[in-house]
């Protein structure tokens, strides 16, 4: 498998104060797409794994973000650690499959997440919008770790690998903060 040529590039952007929105040109069809958002053995590989989500109703995301790098013993940053291992209950309230899927975030705490997919003929446009943000870290917080995913979601759809998921977070993190500004 090819190495990550992933240069952090920001298509992010805060559409309210609560409200990010990112987009994504994917290398696979919609329905391939679809199942990274909802088989939690594919959506470990890029974001959290679980339990599937099938339909209208609840699921678990545990994170483990020691499944994202393909290096081996990639250490998780000390602000970040406490939560490995963590399981969140999400709901699903939108399941239209294989074009939109919505769920709370954090158990709820954080919001909701939808992501929309368009047929763009062989390739996916993944829209991903998170509102209802009311974590103190707001908007950059939560950009960097979307942006970060979905890099890597990307790069495992263009059959590439990302060897450091850390090192790739720290560069999103730089990216974010200039798109968004400083105060996040």
């Amino acid at each position: 498998m090819a190495e990550a040529a992933a240069q952090i590039r920001v298509p992010v952007e805060r559409i309210a104060p609560d409200t990010i929105r990112l987009e994504r040109l994917l290398d696979a069809p919609v329905e391939t797409v679809w199942r990274y958002l909802t088989e939690a053995e594919l959506r470990q590989r890029w974001f959290m794994g679980g339990t599937d989500a099938t339909g209208i109703g609840e699921f678990d995301l545990v994170v483990d973000h020691d499944k994202l790098s393909d290096d081996e013993n990639v250490p998780y940053p000390e602000s970040y650690a406490a939560f490995k291992g963590a399981v969140w209950t999400e709901k699903v309230s939108r399941f239209e499959a294989p074009r939109l899927l919505e769920t709370t975030f954090q158990g709820g705490k954080n919001g909701t997440v939808t992501y929309e997919l368009f047929d763009q003929g062989e390739k996916t446009r993944l829209v991903l919008t998170h509102s209802g943000i009311t974590s103190g870290t707001g908007a950059q917080d939560f950009g960097t770790g979307w942006n970060s995913h979905l890099t890597v979601l990307e790069e495992r759809l263009a059959g590439r690998g990302v060897r450091n998921f850390w090192a790739l977070h720290a560069q999103s993190r730089e990216a974010v903060v200039k798109a968004l500004g400083a105060e996040g």
